[in-house]
């Protein structure tokens, strides 16, 4: 995976007037923290970060924060959470998180249903039961997604977290093997009329003819 530099400076100044002064001038209010490090504030460039996502093509990302103020440091980050307005995107502040390229990281990774299931021809439909799966892996074997084939489930069908093909992968799936990630669901059938029930019907409307037309019913 790529590592990607992103400017930053440390900032002085805290508080929620502090953080609404820093976006009105288009820059978003930061924290980097981590198992070795204090918290330091930061503040960066919201179209620096958009820029890296444009160009990986995903928003989990390897960073190389370049931190200035008077002189420079570098820290190697993940994005840890990303705060944001729902409407309109607008980054309200953003945490992140030092980690040690040769040491394992612990992170949620979205799944990806791929192939066509014969079931849901059939009129089924699946249930995702889990969007995200939390692994183990070094952060530059950070996959973007873990795809899901759910090609060969029919009706009824379930796939579980040891179902999942790992060949080539160089992660860990941390939640037990059994849990479920995805279930094909039988299609929701209309309950059918009984004769009686169609005999009823057939003589509720005749009875609400003949009040119109004032004609006895047979």
């Amino acid at each position: 995976m790529e590592i990607f530099d992103l400017k930053t400076t440390r900032r002085n100044t805290f508080g929620k007037n502090s953080a609404r002064a820093l976006r009105r001038q288009d820059l978003i209010p930061a924290v980097l923290y981590g198992p070795k490090r204090e918290s330091m504030p930061l503040t960066m460039s919201p179209f620096d970060l958009d820029k890296i996502y444009k160009t990986s093509g995903s928003e989990r990302v390897l960073l190389n924060l370049v931190i200035e103020n008077g002189d420079i440091q570098n820290a190697t980050v993940i994005i840890k959470e990303v705060q944001a307005v729902p409407v309109t995107g607008q980054y309200l502040h953003i945490d992140f998180y030092e980690i040690s390229l040769d040491e394992e990281i612990v992170v949620n990774v979205p799944i990806e249903l791929v192939g066509k299931s014969k079931g849901v021809e059939r009129g089924g439909f699946l249930q995702v039961v889990r969007h995200e799966l939390a692994i183990s892996c070094l952060p530059t074997d950070m996959p973007d997604k873990i795809e899901v084939d759910v090609g060969r489930l029919d009706i009824g069908d379930s796939i579980h977290i040891g179902d999942i093909d790992l060949v080539g992968a160089k992660i860990r799936l941390l939640a037990d093997s059994g849990l479920t990630v995805v279930t094909l669901a039988a299609p929701t059938v209309e309950e059918e009329k009984v004769p009686e029930e169609e005999a009823a019907e057939a003589v509720e409307t005749e009875a609400a003819e003949a009040e119109v037309t004032g004609k006895v019913p047979k």
